[in-house]
């Protein structure tokens, strides 16, 4: 099962740089209503979704964070890629380095425990008009990039205003609600959002890097390359090759290592990332203590590979973490731009040859659930027939969605287990005669007369064998299926780009879906270069849906219209789902600490564990 490491608003960006949550910026510049009185603001140490803060004023640190956690030590990790191109993560060129995004600070900073709640970081307070259009940040005077220079309200507005126009789509549409931002003083940034702003677009403007003027004005922020960025983070970039690793070192006198938001964080000298083409590479160098963390992203591996000497004797140990996240939606992606997947009946077809059940206890040791929502084990899955407030959102909809989602929603076949399933691969033929395919000798033609066969794309060979017992099921119908492989820069540049026929992902929705809902489903994303709606999804319906959940306002409204959309984009049959886990399958050499509590939102191994010393000396003198 691919797995990747995410926080709740970077879950719809690679793991590479992309800060927070967003398609092109709006062209119009309209002029700035005058400031309201001061009587008519509020002032708030935070933002949230829907205006609820977990922790009080003057927080000494996250509830999670171990304030007493000692700094020093190293954390390497492997990054399953092939290679890396650029230390700009901010735009749509280039192949960015993995964890690029610690490196820069942002006006506020998220908790893990919370969804969609920001805290002050450069920021020491917010002023919120009351028609919430207007938001007055005061900054720290004490915020400094790594060279020294002050971080200041023009560097804000200079790079809300160049993200805006130059940055990768995903930032462009996360800033899309921003009409202006101004330097009321060197201290203070006044934020403007355009009228029917979405309820999260103070969030996603308040999370963006803060970049340096006057840095960028000998640097062209439109160019990758390999030149380390000034940053004002906990970390910069520290000693890296292109293709073999980076690292980030820790900044000992970071400007804000003090303040509630970083306390009993950032406690590792130096973050690094070995990069290996194969995952099953990067195994063997954490075996070998080259890589003294890893994350077990298959079943086999996890119950299989962990008999050697250093788990024996307790110098690595296994952790199975709950994980309490959202799993997400991972899946086989058709890309619908393609005249192949154009037939939702061919769709479901293809669908019926994935035999999870036959996978999970062949190849998974019965470690997964299968996936079955976009919503999965969330309140936003739709189960059953339509409630009343559903029904409410659906019938005006009725004629512009299918008719099924008026009743149950669509679940994946079970299967007899048998990896052969017959009654399955029977139900799939009649689903591709009644889209008009017509199979001649020993191959499967589609209504036009081409075959239908696909490509299905892949950086590792780590997916091939669920990919194989599927495809030897479609080749039964007389489907052509290929695997194709592929260096990681070519990879992102085909997705970039779409081009591509199937792809197998993994995304991230937090539990107050905003903006990524847009980057999935939107249809203006699946049509803009770098969009995260890969498949394609082209339907006005969701567009609709996506809009009224993006513009809820509380959690119940929410909630309803994500069921409601879950309902809709399962009729669409538009992926083939996969599984989840409901656990983190973390192995370690014993050289650390962590905190007692884990956070909801992910496990902060980067930044809430820490190197032990003694731990360290005593797996040292057993090896």
């Amino acid at each position: 099962m691919k797995h990747l490491t995410v926080t709740r608003r970077a879950a719809m960006f690679s793991a590479a740089a992309l800060p927070l949550f967003g398609l092109s910026a709006r062209a119009d510049d309209a002029k700035i209503s005058p400031a309201p009185s001061s009587e008519s603001w509020r002032k708030s140490y935070g933002l949230s979704s829907f205006g609820d803060l977990n922790l009080a004023e003057n927080f000494p640190n996250f509830p999670y964070a171990e304030p007493g956690a000692p700094k020093g030590g190293q954390l390497l990790m492997e990054a399953v890629a092939n290679s890396y191109d650029s230390l700009n993560g901010y735009i749509l060129a280039g192949n960015p380095a993995i964890g690029l995004s610690i490196v820069n600070d942002s006006l506020m900073a998220g908790s893990l425990d919370e969804d969609n709640a920001l805290y002050g970081l450069v920021a020491r307070a917010v002023e919120i008009s009351a028609d919430k259009r207007q938001y007055r940040f005061h900054l720290r005077p004490e915020a400094r990039f790594h060279d020294g220079s002050p971080m200041t309200a023009q560097d804000v507005v200079f790079s809300l205003n160049i993200l805006r126009e130059k940055g990768h789509p995903l930032i462009q549409q996360l800033l899309r609600d921003l009409d202006k931002a101004e330097a009321e003083a060197n201290d203070v940034v006044l934020v403007s959002l355009h009228e029917n702003f979405g309820r999260d677009s103070i969030l996603n403007i308040a999370g963006q890097p803060i970049l340096s003027e006057a840095y960028y004005k000998v640097h062209d922020f439109s160019r990758s390359g390999m030149q380390p960025p000034l940053g004002s983070g906990a970390y910069k970039i520290g000693a890296f090759e292109q293709g073999r690793y980076i690292a980030y070192a820790r900044v000992p006198d970071y400007w804000g290592k003090d303040l509630p938001v970083n306390v009993g964080q950032n406690n590792f000298d130096l973050i690094r990332y070995d990069y290996f083409g194969e995952r099953a590479v990067g195994f063997e160098a954490f075996k070998a203590g080259t890589v003294n963390l890893h994350e077990s992203s298959t079943a086999s591996e996890w119950a299989t590979g962990y008999d050697f000497p250093a788990v024996r004797d307790g110098r690595v140990i296994k952790m199975e973490i709950p994980d309490r996240r959202s799993p997400g939606f991972q899946g086989f992606f058709f890309n619908l731009r393609r005249p192949v997947f154009k037939d939702p009946r061919v769709r479901e077809a293809l669908g019926c040859c994935l035999d999870f059940e036959w996978d999970n206890r062949n190849l998974f040791y019965g470690a997964y659930k299968r996936t079955v929502s976009y919503f999965e084990n969330t309140d936003m899955k739709a189960v059953g027939l339509p409630s009343p407030e559903e029904l409410k959102i659906l019938e005006p909809l009725r004629g512009k969605v299918p008719d099924e989602v008026f009743g149950l929603p669509f679940v994946p076949p079970v299967s007899d287990g048998s990896g052969q399933d017959r009654t399955l691969l029977k139900r799939a033929y009649e689903l591709l005669k009644a889209a008009g395919c017509k199979r001649q000798g020993g191959q499967l033609l589609l209504p036009d007369g081409a075959p239908l066969a696909f490509e299905f794309l892949e950086t590792t060979t780590a997916f091939e064998k669920v990919a194989q017992p599927m495809f030897k099921n479609m080749q039964l119908l007389g489907v052509a299926p290929r695997m194709r492989i592929v260096d990681s820069a070519q990879y992102k540049q085909r997705l970039d780009t779409f081009d591509f026929d199937m792809i197998v992902d993994r995304k991230m929705i937090g539990g107050v879906p905003g903006d990524e809902l847009l980057a999935y489903f939107g249809s203006k994303s699946g049509k803009t270069q770098g969009g995260l709606n890969l498949g394609g999804i082209d339907d006005a319906a969701v567009d609709i849906l996506v809009d009224k959940a993006l513009k809820a306002q509380s959690r119940a409204e929410l909630t309803v219209t994500c069921c409601v959309l879950d309902r809709v984009l399962r009729a669409g049959r538009y992926w083939i789902p996969n599984w989840y886990s409901p656990y983190r399958r973390i192995a370690a050499w014993n050289d650390f600490g962590r905190p007692k509590e884990t956070p909801k939102l992910d496990l902060g191994i980067s930044s809430l564990w820490w190197w032990d010393a003694e731990k360290a000396a005593a797996t040292k003198a057993k090896g």
